[in-house]
């Protein structure tokens, strides 16, 4: 079992590497399909993972990886504790620019607050953006599609004049540490599930 390192491997030219991390795997294959439709002037491979680390036995002829994309449904608790549990085979250098978390079923009135609150708080600690998806809608899954490849762009070092480290400090999720805010924030989606 080894951590998973951003910078043991030359980047390869034109070309970016995104692995998209989710334990379910009911959405991460639209989302690949979905990139890879999208986007035609960069090289864009995805790789698939159900949870980290990756094995040992082909690390040699897997190339760098770029971006990590944790996916995060709300509607099970397995998928947050599985997030949590992968986050720790991962090199800490990842953590500058590298790691996004892509979230569904945020808006599911029957999804517990705790569950988005806990993963706004690990993006938040580990100053990774937090993107919102809808995984039900063609229009949704393009969407988040759209967003992973700016994100990637930016972390692949493709855009000019801004760096991973610089993205996440433009998109990175803040959680407001005053208690009033928070019990506030509760009482409001309180108030959504009773209506």
């Amino acid at each position: 079992m080894s951590l998973l390192k951003p910078f043991n491997k030359l980047p390869n030219l034109n070309t970016a590497n995104v692995l998209l991390v989710e334990n379910e795997e009911q959405f991460q294959k639209k989302l690949a399909d979905a990139i890879v439709l999208l986007e035609s002037n960069v090289n864009i491979t995805v790789r698939l993972a159900r949870s980290l680390p990756l094995p040992v036995e082909n690390a040699e002829s897997r190339p760098r990886i770029d971006l990590v994309v944790f996916i995060v449904h709300l509607d099970t608790e397995q998928s947050l504790l599985s997030t949590e549990a992968s986050l720790k085979h991962l090199d800490s250098g990842y953590f500058l620019g590298k790691v996004c978390f892509l979230v569904t079923d945020a808006r599911c009135g029957t999804v517990p607050y705790e569950r988005l609150a806990s993963i706004k708080k690990t993006a938040a600690s580990l100053s990774s953006p937090l993107l919102m998806a809808e995984d039900k809608t063609t229009e949704g899954v393009r969407t988040a599609a759209q967003r992973v490849i700016t994100v990637l762009k930016v972390s692949a070092g493709m855009v000019p004049m801004a760096t991973g480290l610089y993205l996440s400090t433009l998109t990175r999720c803040t959680v407001p540490t005053d208690p009033d805010w928070q019990q506030d924030l509760s009482v409001i989606h309180q108030m959504t599930l009773n209506q």
